[in-house]
């Protein structure tokens, strides 16, 4: 979970202690110690409980990481530095201890290079904690795929101790409000018939309190000659239409190259997810891993509620986790800020 209030449940509790049984009376990560492979559903706390376990230890060669951002990393490391082992030295550096927040595989591709990785930290003997909302057994889910992933999966199991942290509360349901970070955003629902232009400059006042951005239509370049159109820049802040954005070939990594220079987000005109195609979703999915953990100020214009914007939309990895993250944010009926 973002940070906010500490409520911990039985679930919590025993994945806590799980953690802590890694660590000696020093506070220090035991050697060679088999680490934990920590899962549950979306919003039971695996975040924080990782996240106050590795605060704890006494040690400076310790990682933490959204795995979102190591994986782009480590993308690009391997190919400036030609193996797989030589960039994770240079990502991990001394690391006895390392963390991956939301670890997964959906893909065949990342799915080859995952395991490579985990070759290389499982011959090394580094401890391994990751959190994700997936058993070993359910990653990789496509079918088609899947039994190519076996062999890493069984390597996982083998190295790492599985815990379910899966509680019966979405904690992030409990609607804590902050005046900044992800949560500052808001999620707007549209009234039929207002057009994009209009929804942008309601949403430039409402999230600046400035008028809008005199520059529309703005190609922002992301990297290897690509480029992607922005509708509206204004500082630190960026304006997208979802189609734009995730109806082009973008990835995580294009995201988070993004957030260096962005710092304020806002998606306009998001559709019914079951009316787009999957790799248009699954983009979203990744958007709102990034911004998430960025936590940066969030704002999305959609047309349904969330719990509806991703109902009915056939096997795409990790919506529910992000129908759970959208939750969160304030809704506002457009309509209000029209005549606001």
């Amino acid at each position: 979970m973002n940070s906010g209030t500490v409520v911990l449940d039985p679930a919590q509790v025993a994945a806590a202690d799980a953690l802590a049984a890694l660590l000696d009376r020093h506070a220090r990560p035991r050697k060679r110690h088999r680490g934990i492979y920590l899962h549950g559903r979306p919003g039971r706390g695996k975040t924080m409980v990782m996240d106050r376990f590795f605060a704890s230890v006494d040690s400076d060669r310790k990682r933490r990481f959204h795995f979102h951002s190591f994986f782009a990393a480590l993308h690009t490391a391997a190919n400036e530095l030609g193996s797989i082992e030589r960039a994770v030295a240079a990502l991990l550096a001394d690391a006895d201890l390392v963390c991956f927040d939301e670890f997964h595989v959906n893909d065949i591709g990342d799915a080859m290079l995952v395991a490579r990785l985990l070759d290389t930290l499982f011959a090394q003997r580094r401890t391994l904690v990751v959190t994700s909302n997936y058993p070993p057994r359910d990653l990789l889910p496509n079918p088609l795929f899947h039994d190519r992933f076996v062999p890493t999966i069984e390597r996982i199991l083998a190295n790492l101790d599985v815990v379910t942290l899966d509680g019966p509360l979405d904690y992030r349901t409990l609607g804590t409000r902050r005046d900044s970070g992800f949560v500052s955003g808001a999620y707007i629902l549209e009234v039929s018939g207002i057009d994009a232009g209009h929804r942008s400059g309601i949403d430039t006042v409402h999230r600046t309190g400035a008028e809008a951005g005199d520059r529309t239509g703005v190609d922002l370049p992301i990297g290897n000659g690509r480029t992607v159109r922005a509708h509206t820049v204004d500082a630190d802040a960026v304006t997208f239409d979802f189609e734009q954005l995730c109806g082009t070939p973008t990835s995580a990594a294009d995201y988070l190259a993004l957030t260096s220079r962005f710092h304020r987000w806002t998606l306009l005109a998001v559709p019914p997810l079951r009316e787009v195609p999957p790799d248009w979703a699954m983009r979203l999915v990744n958007l709102i891993d990034v911004l998430y953990d960025a936590d940066l100020p969030c704002t999305i214009h959609a047309r349904e509620l969330v719990t509806e914007l991703t109902t009915g939309v056939p096997a795409i990895p990790d919506l529910a986790r992000t129908a759970s993250r959208l939750g969160e944010l304030p809704l506002i009926d457009d309509a209000i800020v029209r005549t606001a």
